[in-house]
């Protein structure tokens, strides 16, 4: 297949997946070279929770803990849970406990959006409860990942943030290191054709999220 014609069925594929307002091309969206909020940029307690109680932002988490006694090489579909690795009892309580902190910190959801694997709708559902499956959080080609980089760099109009919840090693592909945790979140500002990293939320972060430094 000639590039120029790979091009049009990526972006055919990506109009057919979106149907939510994102801009369908990927084309001129650049990665960064760091995951690590950038200097100048970075947000922590109060001002964090402001700035996402004001909207506009992506909030992209690698799912929660997992088992890894189990893999997805036998899954025959994505609905195929018996044979994916699943999240973990630890990775359940995880992801509904953040859940209720965004609820009490009244965190707006304008859209939310999961790899279709098991573990990362699962993440998705317990702690927002609706999400769509998006398969081009987890869609490589050569080892880029342009459907991630769009949903990452697209804008989010103010009062409502975009929540995603993918893996860890698309998100690295795209954004640099170091590597997301399981559960944790980066915040960007998107930027149309870039976005910035302003912060990183751990699974234990979220209990204290908002809280005055002492």
């Amino acid at each position: 297949m000639s590039s120029c014609l790979r091009g049009l069925v990526v972006a055919a594929l990506f109009v057919a997946g979106l149907g939510t307002g994102v801009p369908a091309s990927a084309a001129g969206v650049s990665g960064t070279e760091s995951s690590a909020p950038v200097p100048g940029a970075l947000l922590q307690g109060p001002a964090l929770v402001a700035a996402l109680q004001r909207g506009g932002h992506v909030v992209y988490f690698r799912h929660t803990a997992t088992d890894f006694s189990r893999n997805d090489s036998s899954m025959r579909s994505f609905d195929d849970c018996d044979n994916q690795r699943l999240l973990s009892a630890q990775g359940r309580a995880d992801a509904t406990a953040i859940g209720q902190r965004i609820r009490a910190l009244r965190l707006p959801v304008a859209e939310s959006f999961a790899s279709p694997y098991c573990r990362t709708m699962d993440h998705a559902r317990r702690m927002l409860g609706e999400v769509t499956p998006r398969n081009e959080i987890r869609e490589s080609q050569g080892g880029d990942y342009p459907g991630l980089k769009q949903l990452l760099a697209a804008p989010v109009a103010a009062g409502g943030n975009r929540w995603i919840v993918g893996h860890g090693t698309p998100f690295r592909a795209v954004a640099g290191a170091p590597h997301l945790m399981e559960g944790e979140a980066a915040v960007i500002r998107p930027g149309g054709s870039h976005w910035t990293v302003v912060a990183r939320i751990a699974v234990t972060d979220w209990q204290t999220l908002g809280a005055a430094a002492p």
